[in-house]
C-alpha cells in the first residue's frame, strides 16, 4: 500500500491520490531529481498548502512520501536500509518549502540523523507557471542542495548547503559522483576512528532531577566517566539535561533525544550510557530513536565486574548478578525475543523464544544460587576455624579506589593486585598482621581482610550476589573504613559506605576511620577532616605515612 506519512489532516481524497501517485514515479539513478518531478512535487505542495517530502533510493524509486518538513517525515534510524558511520543511508530527500528560505537547521538535523545521501529543498513561488531568469517554468522559485560533511576536525561543520540555484542547474548535477566521493571520505574517517577498535566510543547522558544537588550531579557524572574508562570505553562527550522528573518513555525529553542522536552521528559514537537505571521499555525506545546501543550505569558496573573476576567464586557471583539483572529486561529486546520456536523436549507448544530464554535463565539462576550458598558455607567454615584460633579479625571497607588493597600490601607485605581503577578488587583476601604493642612489648596477631569496594547506589543485584563476600564485613570483629581524602566528594563517599553498612543484615563491629592519600591534599582539606572526624587516623599507604600509628590504633580497636 502506498502509505502517506506525516500530517494528512484536512486533505481531500483527490489530494491523497495525487500524493500516492508519486510512488509510481521513477527518476534517473545518476540525477538528484528532474525538473518534471520537482515541478510535480511543487504543484501538489502548493495545492495542499503544506510542505511535501519524497524519499528516493539510489535506483530512483520513490520509497516514502510525507506531508510535512523533513524533520516531521523522517525515517526512524532502525528502519533505514543502510546505516553506519562509514557510509550514507542510500536515500535522498526532495522536499518543498512554502517560503523562499534555505533549509532550516531542523531539516538539516533530520538529514544528519538519517545520514541521507542528500537533501534538496525546493522553494515555491506561491503561484504556478512563473518563469525565473530563463529557467524552468512552474511553481519552483529556487532550490538548495545540502549534504553531510566528514568530521575531519572537532569544530568542522556537519553539513554543506549550496547557494540558491535554478532547477535546471540542480537537475544536471551528477548525483552518483557526489555520493561516491562523500562515502570514500567517510570510509577513510571511519577507518581512522577504528585504530583502536576494542574500545567503545561512548556518549554519556546525565539527567539531573530535583532530588539531586549540582555538586552531587557533577560527582555522579565524573564517577560514571571513570566507570566507563575502567570498563574500557572512550568517553567522547557528556550530554546533560535538568528535569523535575525523568521522562517515563525516554528518561530525557524529546528534544534532548534528538540532540543525542545528532551527537552520536557527528561524534561516531557506538554506545550511549545513562547515569541512572533504565527500564526495558526506555532502552527499547531510546535505541529505536538514537540508532545505537543504550545501557545504564548498572550494566557498566556489571561489565567491569565480569572483566575483573579472577577466582571461580568471583566469576560465579558476577554471573549470578548479570542473570538477575538480565531476567526482567528480556522483554526489552524487541522482536528477537517474540519468535515462536519448537524443539523436541525443550519447550511447550507455542512457547515464544522470550519464554524459553526466561526459563533457561531461571534454571541457571537456581544452580548458581546453590553454588553461591555452598561457597557461603565454605567461607563460614573457614571463619569458624580462624575464630577457634582466637585471632581477632578486621575487614577493610570503603569506597571503590580508596586504596584498601594498597593499604593491606603496606601492612602485611602482601601482593594483592592494585591499580588506580574502580573495582580493582573483587575477591576477598585475608592476611595475618603481626603488630608489636610498643607500651607493653607484646605482639598482637590480627587477620586483615580486603573486600570489594562500595559505590554510590550499589546495584541491588550486586549486593545480593556478593553477600558471601560481604559477610566477611558483617562477621569481622572490627572494621577499618578507608577513605580517599584526595577525592573531591570524600564526604559523600563516606555517607554512601555508611548507608550500605547500615543496611547490612547483621550489625557490624566497632569502626576506625582511616583517611588515605594525605600526601595528595592541601592543609585545608586535612584540617576539615580532622575537625569532622577527630578520632580518625591519617595515612598515605603508598608513601608509608602514618602506618605505625594506624597499627597501634588497630590494637586498641580489636580490644574494644
Amino acid at each position: 500500500m502506498d502509505t502517506i506519512y506525516g500530517n494528512q489532516q484536512g486533505l481531500k481524497t483527490s489530494e491523497i491520490k495525487q500524493l500516492q501517485r508519486l510512488y509510481h514515479q521513477r527518476l534517473p539513478g545518476d540525477r538528484l531529481t528532474t525538473a518534471e518531478f520537482a515541478q510535480r512535487l511543487a504543484a501538489i505542495s502548493t495545492e495542499i498548502n503544506q510542505p511535501v517530502c519524497a524519499y528516493i533510493n539510489r535506483r530512483g524509486q520513490v520509497i516514502r512520501v510525507g506531508v510535512g518538513t523533513p524533520r516531521q517525515t523522517q525515517i526512524p534510524p532502525l528502519e533505514l536500509p543502510r546505516y553506519g558511520a562509514e557510509r550514507l543511508c542510500g536515500i535522498r530527500c526532495i522536499a518543498t518549502n512554502l517560503k523562499q528560505d534555505p533549509p532550516s537547521e531542523s531539516s538539516l538535523t533530520a538529514m544528519v540523523l538519517q545520514r541521507l545521501d542528500a537533501l534538496v529543498i525546493i522553494t515555491l513561488t506561491g503561484e504556478g507557471m512563473v518563469r525565473r531568469g530563463g529557467g524552468a517554468t512552474g511553481y519552483v522559485a529556487d532550490s538548495y542542495l545540502a549534504h553531510l560533511l566528514p568530521q575531519t576536525e572537532i569544530d568542522s561543520p556537519y553539513w554543506f548547503v549550496s547557494p540558491p540555484q535554478s532547477l535546471d542547474v540542480l537537475s544536471q548535477q551528477d548525483f552518483l559522483d557526489l555520493v561516491e566521493g562523500l562515502e570514500a571520505e567517510f570510509r577513510r574517517e571511519f577507518i581512522a576512528r577504528q585504530v583502536d577498535a576494542d574500545h567503545d566510543r561512548v556518549l554519556i547522558v546525565g539527567l539531573m532531577t530535583n532530588e539531586m544537588s549540582e555538586v552531587e550531579f557533577e560527582d555522579n557524572l565524573a564517577e560514571l566517566a571513570r566507570l566507563v574508562d575502567t570498563a574500557g570505553g572512550d568517553v567522547l562527550e557528556i550530554a546533560q539535561q535538568k528535569r523535575p522528573h525523568p521522562h517515563p518513555q525516554t528518561v530525557v525529553g524529546v528534544g534532548k533525544v534528538e540532540e543525542i542522536a545528532l551527537l552520536v552521528q557527528t561524534l561516531g559514537a557506538n554506545l550511549v550510557v545513562f547515569n541512572r537505571d533504565l527500564s526495558p521499555a526506555q532502552i527499547r525506545n531510546l535505541e529505536s530513536q538514537i540508532g545505537v546501543r543504550v545501557v545504564d550505569r548498572t550494566e557498566v558496573i556489571l561489565d567491569i565486574f565480569a572483566q575483573r573476576a579472577q577466582s571461580q567464586a568471583g566469576k560465579l557471583q558476577v554471573e549470578l548478578a548479570q542473570l538477575e539483572y538480565m531476567l526482567p529486561r528480556l522483554s526489552g529486546r524487541g522482536q528477537a525475543m517474540s519468535r515462536l520456536g519448537g524443539g523436541i523436549g525443550t519447550r511447550g507448544p507455542g512457547e515464544t523464544k522470550l519464554e524459553t530464554e526466561r526459563r533457561v535463565i531461571q534454571r541457571r539462576l537456581s544452580r548458581l544460587q546453590q553454588e553461591v550458598d555452598q561457597l557461603q558455607a565454605h567461607r563460614s567454615r573457614l571463619r569458624k576455624q580462624r575464630q577457634k584460633q582466637d585471632i581477632p579479625s578486621v575487614s577493610l571497607v570503603g569506597y571503590t579506589n580508596a586504596g584498601k588493597s594498597t593499604l593491606i600490601n603496606a601492612l602485611t607485605n602482601a601482593e594483592v593486585y592494585t591499580a588506580d581503577q574502580l573495582f580493582a578488587t573483587l575477591d576477598p583476601t585475608t592476611r595475618r598482621l603481626a603488630i608489636n604493642d610498643h607500651p607493653t612489648g607484646k605482639t598482637h596477631n590480627i587477620l586483615i581482610t580486603d573486600t570489594v569496594g562500595f559505590i554510590h547506589e550499589l546495584p541491588p543485584s550486586l549486593v545480593d550476589a556478593f553477600r558471601a563476600t560481604l559477610e566477611e564485613v558483617t562477621e569481622a570483629d572490627a572494621l577499618l573504613h578507608v577513605v580517599d581524602l584526595s577525592h573531591p566528594a570524600w564526604l559523600s563517599q563516606i555517607e554512601s559506605v555508611q548507608k550500605i553498612l547500615s543496611d547490612m543484615p547483621i550489625a557490624t563491629g566497632p569502626t576506625l576511620m582511616a583517611f588515605n592519600k594525605i600526601d595528595q591534599v592541601g592543609s585545608e582539606t586535612l584540617e576539615e577532616a580532622k575537625d569532622k572526624f577527630p578520632d580518625a587516623v591519617f595515612i598515605s599507604a603508598t608513601r608509608q605515612l602514618g602506618i605505625e600509628n594506624l597499627k597501634q590504633k588497630l590494637i586498641n580497636l580489636v580490644h574494644e
